[in-house]
């Protein structure tokens, strides 16, 4: 497959930007993958099913708020009873259950179990035929090269065309030179 933007052929169909330009290629693989179809997303029509993770989130809600409804009714009905009872155990261990279990229920949900799927529909009208080779069967996609050259690097000067810089001592050894012949 080659770049859109500058050319380039890429190595593998699977990057998703271009090695030289940075030009993001999922939209091409898309649209080489259809055929040339433009692609057009649809809002799903039927009832969407619930994810887990909301469905996790919400029965920790319900026990909580269970929780806010059955614990002080059994501390009412606690109060009512004289002595000692099952009312007296089962008051603590209802709000540890109802209270701290929704939180914990909510939060492990939350966290831990997958959310709703990306919906992926795609309907494609297409603007051409896909491509068919002589033997019948559809030719497999791709660009074709760029027209235009890629451009290239600056060639590398010839160093033999390069004049040597002068000698940092050349110039005071001239001078000197010209002190001893006018000495002699």
């Amino acid at each position: 497959m080659y770049c859109p933007q500058c050319g380039q052929q890429q190595v593998t169909d699977s990057l998703r930007f271009c090695s030289r330009c940075g030009f993001p290629l999922e939209g091409v693989l898309q649209l080489l993958g259809s055929g040339g179809a433009l692609p057009v997303y649809l809002q799903p029509t039927g009832p969407r099913e619930m994810s887990a993770r909301r469905k996790g989130v919400r029965q920790g809600a319900a026990l909580f708020l269970a929780g806010v409804v059955l614990v002080p009714l059994l501390g009412v009905l606690n109060a009512f009873t004289h002595g000692p009872g099952l009312l007296d155990i089962l008051v603590p261990l209802a709000a540890i259950i109802f209270f701290l279990g929704g939180v914990i229920r909510m939060l492990f949900a939350a966290v831990f179990e997958e959310g709703a799927p990306r919906p992926h529909q795609m309907m494609t009208t297409s603007y051409a035929p896909q491509p068919v080779s002589q033997l019948g069967m559809h030719a497999p996609a791709s660009l074709p090269p760029a027209q235009h050259p890629a451009p290239a690097w600056r060639p590398r000067p010839n160093t033999a065309e390069i004049r040597q810089p002068p000698s940092v001592t050349e110039n005071t050894t001239r001078l000197l030179d010209k002190d001893d012949r006018g000495n002699r």
